[in-house]
C-alpha cells in the first residue's frame, strides 16, 4: 500500500531497465551506484544515499528526480529552465513506481546548481504581471540577497509547505553544523507532516536522522547500513576523540 505505518509513501522503488542499457561500460552506467542496480526499494519516510565521491550517488538521484517530473537542475516541478544540458541520460532507464496516494508538493535541491534556481525564480518575477512574487513563497527576498546558507535553509523554512517529496543533494553544502541541526528539526517536522525524504549526503549530522534507511554506495553495489557503520561517522568520531594524534598522523609529525 505504499505505507509506513500511517505514512504514505510517494516513491516507492526506482527500477533500472537494464535490458535496455546500451553499454554498462560508459557513463553513467560504469558508476557503481548504477553498474549493479536492479531495483532501489524506498521503505522509510527518509532515506540517505551516502558514499565516497565518485561512486554516482548524486547522478542516482538526478536520475531519480528527472524520472519523477523534476528539472535536472533543480526546482519545483514547474520550473522548466535549461542552464545547461549537463545531467545524464539515466531517466530515461529508470522506471519508478508511485504510491497510492499523490504529494501536493515536491521539490529537487541540488547545491551545484542551486545558483541557477534562485536566479530563475528572479527572472519570474521580473516579467510585467507575474503576480504574486515566487520569492513570496521562500521568505519574502531574492535568494541571491542571501548568503548561501541562509537561502537553503529559507527554502526549506518556507517553499517546503509538508505532503511532499522532497530530494536533496548535499543540502549540507552550504550549512554551519548548527544549521545541519536545524535541518534536521525541519525534516522532521515536514515527516510528521507526510513528507518522504530522498537525500544524497556527506554529513554524519544529517544522516542522523532517527528511523532513517541509509544506503551505503560501494564498488560492489549497494546495502542498507547503520551510521555507525559509516566512514562519514567513524572518521568524525575518530578526529574529534583524538585530534592531535590524528593531525600528526596526516601531517607526518612526531
Amino acid at each position: 500500500m505504499g505505507l509506513t505505518g500511517n505514512h504514505p509513501l510517494y516513491l516507492l522503488h526506482a527500477e533500472l531497465l537494464r535490458q535496455h542499457i546500451p553499454d554498462f561500460q560508459a557513463y553513467p552506467f560504469a558508476l557503481p551506484a548504477v553498474r549493479g542496480l536492479e531495483r532501489l526499494e524506498f521503505r522509510r519516510p527518509v532515506t540517505f544515499l551516502v558514499g565516497e565521491n565518485g561512486t554516482g550517488k548524486s547522478t542516482l538521484l538526478e536520475g531519480i528526480a528527472a524520472a519523477w517530473g523534476f528539472n535536472p537542475e533543480g526546482g519545483t516541478l514547474n520550473f522548466t529552465f535549461n542552464t545547461r544540458a549537463s545531467h545524464s541520460s539515466l531517466y530515461q532507464y529508470l522506471r519508478i513506481a508511485r504510491g497510492v496516494r499523490r504529494p501536493k508538493d515536491g521539490f529537487f535541491l541540488r547545491a551545484e546548481s542551486y545558483y541557477n534556481v534562485a536566479t530563475y525564480i528572479d527572472e519570474l518575477d521580473e516579467q510585467p504581471g507575474f503576480s504574486p512574487p515566487v520569492k513570496n513563497s521562500y521568505g519574502g527576498q531574492s535568494l541571491h540577497e542571501m548568503s548561501h546558507g541562509e537561502s537553503f535553509f529559507a527554502t526549506f523554512v518556507h517553499r517546503f509547505g509538508g505532503r511532499g517529496l522532497y530530494i536533496l543533494d548535499e543540502p549540507e553544502a552550504a550549512l554551519s553544523p548548527l544549521r545541519q541541526m536545524s535541518l534536521l528539526v525541519r525534516m522532521h517536522e515536514l515527516v510528521q507532516q507526510q513528507s518522504q525524504f530522498i537525500v544524497a549526503t556527506h554529513s554524519p549530522i544529517v544522516m542522523s536522522y532517527p528511523g532513517a534507511d541509509i544506503l551505503l554506495l560501494e564498488e560492489g553495489g549497494l546495502r542498507r547500513v547503520d551510521l555507525e557503520e559509516t566512514e562519514h561517522y567513524a572518521i568524525t568520531r575518530s578526529f574529534l576523540n583524538d585530534r592531535e594524534g590524528m593531525l600528526r598522523e596526516l601531517l607526518g609529525e612526531d
